[in-house]
């Protein structure tokens, strides 16, 4: 990670993480960063025969709480309306659906942290 990096910088730098961390676990990224009216999706992903939405947090410091508890029940919400929209707006059939989260932690002068939640909504 990048030291004295900005927010943003911070957040490109976490997704590009994650989709290196969900291809060595074996999954497919479809699609990174899409948009639509209703919002975004960090990383859509295959996993075998299931298609994954995955909401990638990162933090530098643990100041206000872990990565994922940034993940609320409105965000889940609003990521499984994406993923409908999603679906709708590709060629890909799959045979589930979950909502993963990467919760990645880089804390200053130590190796990066990464927490692969699956299935949290």
């Amino acid at each position: 990670m990048v030291a004295m990096a900005t927010k943003d910088e911070i957040g490109r730098a976490g997704e590009q993480l994650a989709a290196q961390w969900l291809a060595r676990e074996g999954m497919e990224v479809l699609d990174r960063n899409w948009r639509c009216r209703f919002g975004e999706i960090d990383l859509v992903a295959r996993d075998g025969e299931d298609l994954v939405v995955v909401e990638v947090k990162t933090r530098r410091t643990l100041t206000f709480g872990h990565p994922a508890e940034a993940v609320t029940t409105a965000k889940l919400t609003r990521l499984r309306r994406l993923a409908a929209h999603w679906v709708a707006d590709h060629e890909v059939h799959a045979a589930g659906l979950r909502v993963d989260v990467l919760a990645i932690w880089c804390p200053a002068g130590a190796p990066v942290r990464v927490q692969h939640l699956r299935g949290v909504g």
